[in-house]
């Protein structure tokens, strides 16, 4: 299986990307940045695209994958919605229409989050952008196509988170996401699970597009 993933500077998309390159399924990995990516690996091909708002101009590299995981994201927090659209929705919209076109029986997986709004009316930006996101992404026709929402997360492997809040907040509050895993197992993923959950539903498939932390769990196993 040759799998693409963008994101693979963060915190979600390196976890993702490392559990790709040490599965036996996974033969080939193409990372799309837009910074260097500072790793090398047998089985990893790297993409540099400063332009995200479209991926024609490098459509040709993105053919014969099976799959792609979609781990860019970005905080809400400081963000006009124009802005957050920008790069949560279009970004999103416009791999996933050049993909479409190269192989619409493929595989495409988004990273969303708890809280998402499927009814693209509530009060929140983020929440609706989102959810905007993940029904255009489930209308388009691919031929597997999951919404993951990860709850809490973990990371693995000596992964930092690269949003400096989050990165803030786990130095000082990661104590208490254990703690709820401990008495909440379900509500807690780690980037590890999240790796091997996109992994075993590309192969097997699942019964839901939207995959929530209990989800990310039985599918990692």
């Amino acid at each position: 299986m040759k799998v693409i993933i963008t994101g693979t500077t963060g915190m979600i998309g390196k976890g993702v990307l490392l559990e790709c390159l040490e599965h036996d399924e996974v033969s080939e990995v193409l990372s799309i940045t837009r910074s260097s990516l500072n790793l090398d690996h047998p089985k990893l091909v790297k993409l540099i695209h400063k332009d995200f708002s479209e991926f024609s101009s490098v459509g040709a590299r993105l053919r014969g994958y099976d799959a792609c995981f979609a781990c860019m994201g970005v905080s809400a927090a400081g963000l006009d919605e124009d802005t957050y659209k920008l790069r949560t929705y279009d970004f999103t919209m416009a791999l996933a229409e050049v993909l479409l076109k190269t192989n619409k029986e493929m595989t495409f997986i988004y990273v969303s989050g708890q809280g998402t709004d499927s009814s693209e009316k509530g009060r929140s930006m983020w929440a609706r952008i989102k959810g905007k996101t993940e029904n255009d992404l489930l209308k388009l026709g691919f031929g597997q196509a999951y919404m993951f929402r990860p709850g809490g997360i973990l990371p693995g492997k000596g992964i930092k988170p690269s949003n400096k809040l989050y990165r803030r907040a786990l130095f000082w509050l990661g104590w208490l996401l254990r703690v709820i895993k401990f008495f909440s197992p379900k509500s807690i993923v780690s980037t590890r699970q999240i790796g091997r959950a996109m992994i075993n539903i590309t192969l097997k498939g699942y019964n839901r597009s939207i995959i929530n932390p209990v989800d990310i769990q039985i599918l990692a196993k």
